[in-house]
């Protein structure tokens, strides 16, 4: 701990999950925590700072929209703006920052920091967003298969009905327990608003799922989404996924569909005015039990 004054800086990060064991920090594991934290500590010259992130993605799960930050003293502010090389002139600390994480050797091309700015005050990228967004791609039996898209969409064998997906998508919305569909984690909440589910075919015939919620249980969205395709197969009816949120208990009616076809597209925030009073509820939410898990 420091009592010097900090600067928060935002950071975008993209990714590309599948060699990850996930976000989140990990002895003896590659995780994107650990190589970032890593890069940063070799910009620094120090132990570095630690990210806190806006959604701790699991692992195998991608990432076009992450946002995570870290508190910066002064002092690493002066080191990150000195010019490097004859001639060179001082550099913005944000900017420096992000092209010399992603300049490094010991940040692999499967992250790539987007940018970097200083957060406006009440600024948290855990507690301050209003929603997550994420997206799944599913390549079924009538859908165009690129091999160079292998890693991100997920091969089903045979045709799905996407009104049938559609449809049962829709009657899910809404603030409910989701304790059938997720992993329980000691001391979290499994009660969330699910503000948005929706399924569309790309132009190559795709199929792709799009999730927003305030914030996501532990394998939420791959749980919607493999109780969906049991939908589209004709396995499970849709107000059958309706009872089983009812009984909020696990079940082994469908299948969690894996990582692989997993993004974590969208980190909403409210104006910069209301940031730390939502920072503030969240955090209240999650003291009480009711909150973020």
């Amino acid at each position: 701990m420091t009592d010097e004054p900090l600067t928060r800086l935002r950071l975008d990060i993209s990714y590309d999950g599948t060699d990850f064991a996930g976000w989140a920090r990990q002895p003896g594991l590659r995780t994107v925590q650990g190589e970032l934290e890593a890069a940063i500590a070799t910009v620094l010259r120090v132990n570095p700072p630690t990210l806190t992130v806006a959604g701790r993605t699991d692992a195998g799960v991608h990432a076009t929209g992450q946002v995570a930050h870290l508190d910066l003293t002064d002092a690493q502010l002066t080191h990150l703006a000195k010019p490097h090389g004859r001639g060179a002139k001082p550099m913005d600390p944000a900017r420096a920052i992000v092209k010399r994480l992603n300049g490094i050797a010991g940040l692999r091309s499967d992250i790539h920091v987007r940018s970097a700015i200083v957060a406006p005050r009440g600024f948290d990228a855990r507690f301050s967003p209003v929603y997550r967004r994420y997206q799944y791609r599913i390549a079924d039996a009538t859908a165009e298969r690129n091999p160079l898209l292998r890693r991100h969409t997920l091969w089903y064998p045979a045709e799905l009905d996407l009104d049938a997906m559609t449809r049962a998508a829709n009657e899910l919305l809404g603030l409910h327990d989701w304790a059938a569909y997720c992993r329980p984690r000691e001391g979290a909440t499994t009660i969330r608003e699910l503000q948005e589910f929706g399924w569309r075919r790309d132009d190559t015939g795709v199929l792709i799922a799009s999730l927003t919620a305030d914030a996501f249980c532990h394998s939420m969205v791959r749980a919607l989404v493999g109780a969906s395709v049991s939908v589209g197969a004709g396995r499970l009816s849709g107000e059958r996924l309706l009872g089983i949120r009812a009984e909020a208990t696990r079940t082994s009616e469908f299948k969690v569909m894996p990582a692989q076809g997993l993004t974590l597209v969208e980190v909403g925030y409210p104006a910069d005015a209301e940031l730390a009073v939502r920072a503030a509820q969240t955090r209240a939410r999650r003291d009480r039990g009711d909150g973020l898990g």
